[in-house]
């Protein structure tokens, strides 16, 4: 009989690009304050890839380059790639694929996964599967995003909530009982009316109308999705605790999505887990979508020891959302 494979995360890499924009330089670019900011988001400062013809796929490089240098990975044992972004370089090919060439993999196959903020915690999943099948021994997953390239910076409600980023783990089979151990994933489609990107798909391409009317910018409706959020992500990682039996005494670690610091105290406050057993970079880099989750094990991968308990929850547009119950399987320090 064959053992039972667990897929586990075994490196980190990341990338945030140099340039800072502080909430005092947005302060002169529209009407706020940092303080305003700080109140109801909690983002001091946000990186934004600036220089000319660099996309998401550069900082996924990055991200992607030094965790094959940290992990010392072999490349042509790579099976496949997968990049989890809103912002794709180009609406094709995709962007894992320019990865992959980029990184020189020559036996991996390699394809973008969407699902808006909540990218990254959808990846955990799939690539989970992909490995305990069998058929796929080490995958690199990376969540990167440029939101600065759909944000609109007259917009005060937006652009101080939004920054660029990507990082990008390992995960390779085991017959150790470490790693991605258990999901609970939802779809809500009732959330288009309050959040998404109103022009540039197929409904309503690209047009001289569009482009004068802002349309290619991120709508988002706060308050609604600000609701959703906290009681869909308040919800769902409490299931995930209860289903399997995790309490404030033995989770070490929350990894939230950085989306919204009153969205995070909400979700730690229901599971009852101090602040400092939560993962929290949302005051350095903002809210860098698919790329907040794996940004976070980055910050503290050294803190992390081998079979701790961690719960991952996101919430994105579609309304997607989810947990993800991992047990730690590596002393980051070590590395």
């Amino acid at each position: 009989m064959m053992e039972k494979l667990n897929a586990v995360i075994t490196g980190v890499g990341g990338y945030v690009p140099d340039y800072v924009l502080t909430n005092e330089e947005l302060s002169r670019m529209v009407d706020t304050t940092d303080e305003w900011i700080m109140t109801r988001i909690g983002v001091k400062e946000r990186r934004i890839l600036n220089e000319e013809g660099l996309g998401t796929s550069y900082m996924a490089r990055k991200a992607a380059k030094q965790l094959v240098q940290k992990t010392g990975v072999n490349p042509d044992e790579i099976d496949a790639v997968v990049v989890c972004t809103t912002t794709p370089d180009y609406h094709f090919p995709s962007t894992a694929s320019i990865l992959c060439d980029k990184l020189g993999l020559k036996n991996a196959f390699a394809f973008d996964l969407q699902a808006a903020c909540c990218g990254f915690l959808y990846g955990l999943e799939v690539v989970a599967s992909m490995v305990t099948s069998g058929r796929h021994k080490k995958v690199i997953l990376v969540g990167s995003d440029k939101m600065s390239s759909m944000v609109d910076y007259s917009d005060r409600a937006t652009c101080p909530i939004f920054g660029d980023g990507a990082a990008a783990v390992l995960v390779e089979a085991t017959t150790e009982e470490y790693g991605i151990m258990d999901s609970i994933l939802r779809t809500d489609g009732k959330g288009l009316p309050f959040l998404h990107m109103k022009a540039g798909g197929s409904v309503c391409p690209p047009s001289y109308f569009t482009v004068d009317h802002k349309m290619h910018y991120i709508y988002q409706e706060g308050r609604t999705v600000f609701k959703y959020a906290v009681s869909n992500m308040s919800a769902v990682t409490a299931d995930i605790a209860e289903k399997n039996g995790l309490t404030k005494e033995n989770i070490d670690w929350v990894i939230p999505h950085q989306a919204n610091m009153r969205i995070i105290d909400a979700v730690a406050s229901r599971l009852e887990v101090p602040m400092d057993k939560v993962m929290v970079n949302i005051q350095r880099y903002g809210n860098t979508s698919a790329g907040t989750l794996p940004l976070c094990l980055w910050d503290y991968e050294k803190q992390l020891k081998k079979g701790d308990n961690l719960i991952f929850t996101a919430f994105g547009a579609g309304f997607t959302y989810g947990a993800v119950y991992v047990k730690w399987g590596y002393d980051g320090n070590v590395k």
